[in-house]
């Protein structure tokens, strides 16, 4: 999937081998509402619209594996219930495994080391038990096999944003050249949410009952996601100077394990999505995303 100015598009090879393709333009809302453009604010509003751009991006590769509908089926589908219901068992899961547990972690060791029961160094452990348990999970779906060949997707969907923004000829030949690391990378904004966490869940007294502080924590979420946008934007505009290169190389490091080496097809693929973003032309470079 590839989100340009104005359209995403979604490309998806089916079992025959066919690559289908899907395009819809996409309304800024900021456009519409101006307010909507302040720092931190457009922040949380760009990730609810990708939220809403990958169940849409789902629904329909879903039906193209199982080759049902044609390649320009309409928005709606009996499926789409299915992957709404997916996506909020997956939220639900993803708050439980990265915030519930880590709190309760914290509090459990707090009452057994007087040292975590001031802010920060409570805050600290409680960040660093978020941070195990996002690399533990990665390392541990990347052990399915389906999951590798989505780190592949993501390799490809970085190299061939790379080849773009390079201004070179889209092509497998042109992207195999580049990195599947890259600083605008999904997985850079996780890292950058794990961290800011830390310092902004210190403002939550540690005195405060459990509910108290997992309900903070719930609260205080999109404030923490508008920062990381704002973190992670800065830091890929600013990447060649020694601060920004510093802030950046860890999300760099991470995506060590979210991405892995594509195939040619695969690279076929992710070229074939950003060109039907592109309305089948390359107009001049601007800043173009992978979802």
């Amino acid at each position: 999937m590839m989100r340009a100015p104005g359209a995403y598009a979604v490309a998806v090879r089916r079992k025959g081998g066919e690559v289908v393709t899907l395009r819809r333009e996409v309304i800024r809302l900021s456009d519409l509402y101006p307010v909507l453009k302040t720092p931190i604010l457009r922040g949380v509003v760009v990730l609810f619209q990708s939220l809403a751009l990958g169940i849409r991006a789902l629904n329909f590769s879903a039906e193209q594996v199982l080759e049902e509908g044609d390649s320009t089926p309409a928005e709606k589908s009996p499926g789409s219930w299915a992957v709404y219901g997916s996506l909020i068992l997956a939220l639900a899961f993803a708050l439980g495994l990265f915030f519930y547990l880590p709190l309760l972690l914290t509090d459990a060791l707090a009452r057994l080391l007087p040292a975590l029961r001031s802010s920060l160094p409570y805050n600290l452990a409680e960040g660093i038990i978020r941070i195990a348990l996002f690399v533990g999970y990665i390392l541990g779906i990347s052990a399915v096999s389906d999951m590798r060949r989505v780190f592949q997707y993501h390799g490809a969907e970085h190299k061939v944003v790379s080849t773009y923004e390079a201004g070179e000829p889209l092509t497998v030949e042109c992207a195999r050249r580049h990195s599947t690391l890259h600083p605008r990378c999904g997985t850079s904004f996780l890292l950058f949410v794990m961290v800011i966490s830390i310092l902004t869940f210190s403002l939550v007294p540690v005195t405060a009952p459990f509910w108290a502080k997992l309900l903070a924590r719930l609260l205080l979420l999109p404030l923490i996601a508008g920062l990381s946008f704002e973190l992670l934007r800065a830091s890929a505009k600013h990447r060649r100077r020694l601060l920004y290169a510093a802030v950046v190389t860890p999300g760099l490091w991470m995506q060590r394990l979210t991405t892995r080496e594509p195939s040619d097809d695969q690279l076929h693929v992710a070229i074939e999505a950003l060109r039907v973003a592109l309305g089948g032309e390359l107009p001049p470079r601007r800043e173009v995303a992978p979802l």
